[in-house]
């Protein structure tokens, strides 16, 4: 492909600074925005000397235009169940007027758009596993709403951009993604349970570990991502790695991959917290050709030296 200027919001996030290494790579131009309420400028710090890449301080609820991009990736929001809680409004806000203002930014430019959705508009599912076309199970004014119900507005926003103007819109719901420069103190199961067990503490586990969710390495996650914002297809596209496994099988894998002896400590499941969480990835196999190639052994091995890092100060998170 020609080289293209790609616009990323929540470019220092976790996934939004795999994406810009990604499209960098592919010899693009890209200028990254972030409002760092969560995101990591060590994140992109490896890319802040190169010509090709721009990284913009500046928070998408206000709207901004950095001249004429060929496409935008919407990757901007808090995104653990610990930062939405604690930057509730703000969540609301940015998958709503934060959403907005860069569907108007791609229209105004004529240039493909593509919002990084969530697992979470399927709510606590009564449909196993997940299917796109099922509309889920969410509680509007649980103490998740603030992110389930913003990335479900973000989708509807994204369609109507896409009917009513033309705007050549996807939509990528994500599933539970682990890697390198997922933030160590995030509150999700696979940093809290690496970090805890490199430190030799007690892995947490919420309820009785019988919940389940389907773990996809960030890298075979951005390969889906870039073939989706390359495909045809408009409508959500589940991308997640199918294979399910017990929070406590987790825990298990855990143990493996670090090599440590820490015990198991049990405590009450939080509000709506989902209890079985699996894609079907039926669409992504025939419209992408898209499947993952990384298992969760391979996958935390992988991320082993990053959590090391994270444990022993090396990491500035």
């Amino acid at each position: 492909m020609a080289s293209q200027t790609i616009l990323v919001t929540g470019a220092a996030g976790f996934l939004g600074s795999h994406l810009c290494d990604a499209l960098f790579a592919e010899g693009n131009s890209v200028i990254g925005v972030d409002n760092f309420s969560t995101g990591n400028r060590d994140n992109v710090a490896h890319l802040a000397s190169q010509s090709r890449f721009k990284l913009v301080e500046h928070d998408i609820t206000r709207p901004f235009d950095p001249g004429k991009v060929d496409y935008v990736f919407n990757l901007a929001s808090p995104a653990s169940p610990i930062d939405y809680s604690r930057l509730g409004v703000e969540t609301l806000m940015v998958g709503s007027a934060g959403t907005v203002n860069m569907l108007d930014l791609a229209r105004k430019y004529n240039a493909g758009f593509l919002h990084a959705s969530t697992s979470e508009c399927y709510g606590d599912p009564e449909v196993h596993p997940q299917v796109e076309t099922y509309w889920g199970n969410v509680n509007p004014i649980g103490p998740r709403s603030v992110y389930d119900e913003a990335k479900r507005f973000s989708e509807a926003a994204a369609m109507a951009y896409h009917r009513y103007y033309g705007v050549n819109t996807h939509l990528v719901r994500i599933f539970n993604t682990y890697g390198p420069r997922l933030q160590p103190n995030d509150g999700r199961v696979i940093s809290n349970f690496m970090i805890q067990a490199l430190r030799g503490e007690p892995l947490t586990i919420y309820g009785d570990g019988s919940q389940t969710r389907s773990f996809c390495y960030v890298s075979d996650l951005i390969e889906g991502i870039l073939r989706l914002s390359r495909s045809d297809e408009h409508l959500p596209v589940n991308i997640g790695n199918p294979n399910e496994f017990t929070i406590l099988e987790c825990a298990h894998e855990v143990l493996v991959a670090t090599g440590s002896k820490s015990e198991l400590i049990f405590k009450p499941l939080p509000q709506d917290d989902p209890t079985r969480r699996r894609p079907d990835i039926t669409r992504a196999r025939a419209v992408l050709s898209w499947e993952p190639s990384i298992n969760l052994r391979q996958g935390l091995e992988k991320s082993l030296a990053y959590f090391k890092a994270c444990t022993n100060g090396s990491s500035k998170h």
